[in-house]
């Protein structure tokens, strides 16, 4: 049983969860990784969700607020023991419901090329590929996709 925990960047298994995400992409992003790092700070991030399996944290995710009417999607992590039993979608699906019920119409998020697992999640969770924005416009290795919410 998967339990979802609506929490905050200050939450310690949060912090440990987004450690083996840093490390995962310190490898996968190669010698672009201290370019996409600076933009993955977790301080000050007031919606997160960790989910549970038990006791034992299995995964997180994060949004922050884009503009007035999108949230940006930040560290999603599923351990790699669980990738196959939904929970990315779990906890996708529910930083969304609360994005909604605080007022936000759509999500954004980047994620690289490289991570092929993340890009073929995102497409399946019915997000399309959007225009570059922000810092990642000029990044060959970044996709960008968006969903509308509702």
């Amino acid at each position: 049983m998967i339990n979802l925990i609506r929490t905050t960047s200050e939450n310690p298994d949060f912090i440990e969860l987004v450690k083996q995400l840093d490390a995962y992409l310190k490898i996968t992003d190669g010698d672009e990784h201290e370019f996409y790092n600076q933009f993955n700070s977790i301080e000050a991030l007031n919606n997160v969700v960790v989910a549970y399996d038990n006791i034992t944290p299995v995964g997180c995710g994060a949004f922050k607020p884009f503009d007035n009417n999108s949230v940006e999607i930040k560290r999603m992590y599923v351990i790699p023991e669980t990738r196959t039993a939904g929970i990315g979608k779990q906890i996708l699906k529910d930083l969304e419901d609360w994005a909604a019920i605080i007022g936000y119409t759509s999500c954004i998020l980047e994620t690289g090329k490289r991570q092929t697992e993340a890009v073929e999640f995102y497409r399946k969770c019915n997000y399309t590929e959007t225009e570059k924005y922000g810092q990642y416009k000029d990044m060959e290795n970044s996709l960008c996709f968006k969903k509308d919410l509702g």
